[in-house]
């Protein structure tokens, strides 16, 4: 292991001690997952003495600042407005505004091409809260871009699978985590490699560097304004860790911590940023809220995920209605089990209570605030209602809304929840 990560590591551990055999879970209903794990992927920070290439000043700032004026190319196409800065971190104590207001900007052109249902609802918020919702929805896009498709990461200076920190923190992962990865050696060295260092992107976030990277640069102004919790970026970041090791999930428990991690975290962050009322019952309500919409995702995407090698839905569950691996594998020939229309009568029934629960979130947030999420509950509500009269068909086409559908939502969200909520 390099000095700097041994160092790093050892001075984390004395800061922050987890006692090793005390039961952690990551949600209400998870499973306990290991507390020294947890410790390395939330030890990994950057530093001013880590970085190799030199960072940029203010005095080179003159120089660099044309590039950085626009977001989008002539083309149409979305640019990094700090492709040129050659270096991973910004040295002064203070970013300038006007590379704060670049940031913001990619990060909401960014989340208005890819985002789709959630950008609708993401416009009608405040414009602080709508800037930082599309800072931190742009984090969790990248994220997943990583891990699940074939985006490539880019830390300046950084010799990417190959560097000696990440093949360290491979390493120590793969010893902790007793697991397999379930794709290709080299592509999970490589994804595996730009996560850690996405993670020290995002520990500049909570120190007193910045990140050159545009997401993280807003971020930062996010996480400063809004006292976000470093652990929920964690977290999501080892749910994506975790896709590289896990395709399968032997209980709902299982599941219940890989949701937790990929998507209660998005509602714990936003509910931050939204503000709210009781805070124990507003996390509660926010943790279901990420679960329901989850597990819809999961439902929705079953034969996606077997084309991948992948089953979401807990063995142990689908076991009692007596459907197998290789019944999950064989597509739309699923709709004819006898125990696939039961199971997802079930299984939609399980979504449907976490839904409710959500749903007493909405009281809780300022009525300016309450159209966003509403909006995505409402969205996701009709996709799984649309799988439930479908009797699970999810193989004859993808289970989505029309413009139309989603603009008549949409129109009666925003009516009840900007107007006649109290």
């Amino acid at each position: 292991m390099p000095e700097n990560l041994n160092r790093r590591s050892e001075e984390f551990l004395d800061e922050f001690i987890l006692i090793e055999d005390e039961p952690l879970r990551k949600g209400e209903e998870g499973t306990e997952v290991n507390p020294r794990l947890e410790q390395v992927r939330a030890a990994v920070v950057l530093t001013k003495e880590a970085v190799r290439a030199a960072s940029i000043t203010a005095l080179e700032l003159a120089t660099e600042s044309a590039h950085f004026m626009g977001v989008v190319s002539r083309r149409g196409e979305l640019v990094n407005p700090f492709e040129h800065i050659q270096a991973p971190v910004w040295e002064e104590d203070n970013v300038p505004q006007k590379m704060v207001d670049a940031a913001y900007a990619y990060c909401e052109e960014l989340t208005r091409r890819e985002a789709g249902n959630f950008y609708h609802s993401f416009k009608y918020l405040p414009e602080e809260q709508r800037k930082s919702i599309c800072a931190y929805y742009a984090f969790c896009r990248r994220a997943d871009d990583i891990a699940d498709g074939d985006y490539v990461d880019i830390f300046p200076g950084a010799l990417g699978p190959n560097d000696p920190e990440a093949i360290a923190y491979r390493r120590e992962l793969e010893e902790l985590a007793a697991a397999k990865p379930v794709i290709e050696r080299t592509e999970f060295e490589d994804k595996l490699a730009q996560l850690f260092f996405f993670r020290k992107k995002l520990s500049t976030a909570y120190n007193r560097m910045s990140s050159t990277d545009p997401i993280f640069m807003a971020l930062k102004h996010t996480v400063a304004t809004y006292g976000i919790p470093r652990e929920y970026m964690d977290d999501l970041i080892s749910g994506m860790e975790d896709d590289l090791y896990t395709n399968r999930y032997q209980t709902f428990e299982e599941l219940y911590s890989y949701c937790y991690r990929v998507a209660s975290t998005v509602g714990l962050v936003c509910i931050d940023i939204y503000g709210h009322e009781s805070t124990a019952a507003a996390r509660e309500f926010a943790e279901a809220w990420g679960i329901a919409m989850q597990l819809t995702n999961i439902i929705r995407d079953v034969q996606e995920d077997a084309e991948r090698d992948r089953i979401y839905l807990p063995l142990e569950d689908l076991e009692r209605f007596g459907i197998t691996e290789e019944d999950m594998m064989s597509g739309r020939r699923l709709l004819e089990h006898p125990g696939w229309k039961p199971f997802v009568q079930e299984y939609c029934a399980r979504v449907k209570a976490y839904r409710d629960k959500a749903f007493k979130l909405l009281p809780l947030l300022p009525k300016q605030s309450r159209y966003s999420p509403a909006a995505m509950m409402a969205f996701y509500s009709s996709i799984l209602r649309r799988i439930e009269r479908s009797g699970g068909d999810v193989f004859t086409e993808r289970v989505k809304l029309s413009k139309a559908e989603k603009l008549t939502v949409a129109a009666g969200v925003y009516l009840r929840h900007r107007f006649f909520s109290f």
